[in-house]
């Protein structure tokens, strides 16, 4: 079943697709269903390049990608910076190449907050 608050993506031609809302049992794409997006964590990397850095002052979420800025190219770059509670997405930034990748948001209660970024060529991080 397709699940809302998810990304998939076509291994055939690239296309991501974010749930907003999941009724259908399966997404296709390129006549194949498209495969569930899973996040990846600092234990699979370390901080250097992909992972979420998140600093809080405040309401204030401030979030760059990658304790070394993550490149910014036109074929690699960080597409996407998510904040997420308690399973659902609260607050989004989508980038383009030529951003940094790094996003700041203000939330009503910073408690029990993760934030995911997804690069096009290395999939999805979670801090």
């Amino acid at each position: 079943m397709v699940k809302k608050n998810t990304l998939y993506k076509c291994e055939i031609c690239g296309n991501v697709v974010d749930v907003v809302s999941a009724a259908a049992p399966e997404i296709h794409c390129c006549g194949q269903p498209m495969n569930e997006i899973i996040s990846k964590t600092i234990e699979q990397e370390g901080k250097e390049k992909h992972i979420p850095i998140v600093t809080i002052e405040g309401n204030n979420i401030n979030v760059k990608v990658g304790e070394i800025a993550h490149p910014m190219t036109e074929e690699h770059y960080i597409q996407l910076i998510q904040v997420v509670k308690d399973g659902k997405i609260i607050k989004e930034k989508r980038l383009c190449s030529t951003d940094s990748p790094e996003a700041t948001f203000i939330l009503d209660s910073v408690d029990e907050i993760k934030v995911r970024a997804f690069c096009n060529v290395h999939g999805l991080w979670i801090n």
